[in-house]
């Protein structure tokens, strides 16, 4: 078994196992249609580079970039991408946890409970998310025997056949073009972190800090998990709460310090999400010739969620946090292209001192003034 710290807080094998056998099936589909699937998403993929390149203005003409494959994979795929990730991102945490078990009150609980068990509830979380990405840009992404990576060792892009097509039919769009518009939205964050070279230290660095300040008692972290699995198997009693609200993962957060990592990440992450949505949308109208419906079926999904169940594991996983990361990011993007044009909005790239803070985010005029007006005074 494959597992990270000691004896092993997660039995990382056993959650990729448990996640791959709980997934739900994609939607019905022939071989044939498949392929044609799979081969239309990968072209849609390289003619999205061309136009994000164009649109942004991020790579100069001439400039070529590191080299990241795009993988197209099902929900098993993204399951096993995201665990690697995961297990490399964590390690620091994992190993703190485990010392704090080893030697902690809680030590003899946990080892009973055991990696297994909460390889089972890490499991069954994946589970509910994989059905749900249609896309996603792995910064972190260690090489593995069946899924490459950039030759640093960080970086994929993973377009998600099975829930794409699932989502294209569900809003009654044209399938060729949601293709396209989500290859526009992933190939922007790829273009992001490529183009930027300082940008993926930079969000690893503040993602340790955060972790490293982290004195979470490893029975809190496993209750958390417990609360999202059980509410997943309908095990907890429809309208019970935890003593805090039901607080996101994220949201378990004790130090002053943490909160200000937590401000900065919650900053980066909102402009990155809706710098996105800006260039998916800017550059819709030109090769994305039903964009607007589509725009506009999307937002009322997103707005609309699902059952009870879903918004309440939306809100303990921060799902609900990254969906006001697009809406707060997209309005400061626009903002500021529409002041300053899209090479003045390029100074957001320029170094981890331009990047907007959270207070910006909600106000692209002081942003404007701090990183603009200070510099031509």
């Amino acid at each position: 078994m494959t597992s990270i710290g000691g004896a092993g807080m997660v039995d990382w094998n056993l959650a990729v196992a448990t996640a791959t056998r709980l997934v739900r099936p994609g939607p019905e589909i022939s071989r044939e249609e498949a392929r044609e699937v799979v081969a239309e998403l990968r072209r849609h993929a390289k003619a999205a580079e061309e136009h994000v390149r164009a649109f942004t203005r991020m790579i100069p003409e001439g400039t070529e970039p590191e080299d990241t494959p795009v993988l197209v994979v099902d929900r098993a795929g993204w399951i096993k991408a995201n665990v690697a990730g995961f297990r490399e991102l964590l390690r620091p945490l994992l190993d703190k946890m485990e010392e704090r078990r080893s030697g902690g009150a809680g030590g003899a609980v946990l080892g009973a409970v055991g990696s297994k068990v909460t390889g089972v509830e890490v499991g069954m979380l994946l589970s509910f998310l994989a059905s749900r990405v249609l896309g996603q840009y792995e910064t972190f992404a260690p090489a593995t025997r069946d899924l490459p990576a950039s030759a640093d060792g960080g970086g994929r892009l993973l377009l998600v056949a099975p829930n794409i097509v699932h989502v294209e039919r569900e809003l009654e769009v044209d399938p060729h073009d949601f293709r396209l518009w989500v290859a526009l939205h992933e190939e922007t964050h790829r273009t992001q972190f490529t183009a930027v070279p300082w940008l993926r230290d930079h969000l690893q660095g503040e993602i340790q800090s955060f972790l490293d300040e982290t004195d979470v008692d490893p029975m809190t972290v496993l209750e958390r998990l417990r609360e999202a699995a059980q509410s997943l198997a309908g095990g907890r009693p429809e309208g019970e709460e935890g003593e805090d609200g039901g607080r996101s993962l994220v949201e378990v957060v004790q130090t002053p310090a943490q909160r200000e990592i937590l401000g900065r990440l919650t900053a980066v992450m909102s402009l990155l999400e809706g710098h996105a949505d800006y260039v998916m949308d800017g550059v819709g109208p030109e090769v994305v010739s039903s964009v607007g419906e589509i725009r506009e079926k999307f937002q009322q999904r997103r707005a609309r969620g699902a059952s009870r169940l879903d918004q309440a594991l939306r809100k303990l996983l921060g799902l609900d946090a990254k969906l006001r990361q697009y809406r707060d990011g997209e309005r400061f993007v626009r903002a500021v292209v529409d002041e300053v044009g899209m090479d003045g909005f390029n100074r957001v790239w320029t170094s981890p001192n331009t990047l907007p803070t959270k207070a910006e985010i909600a106000k692209p005029e002081d942003w404007i003034a701090r990183v603009h007006r200070k510099a031509e005074s």
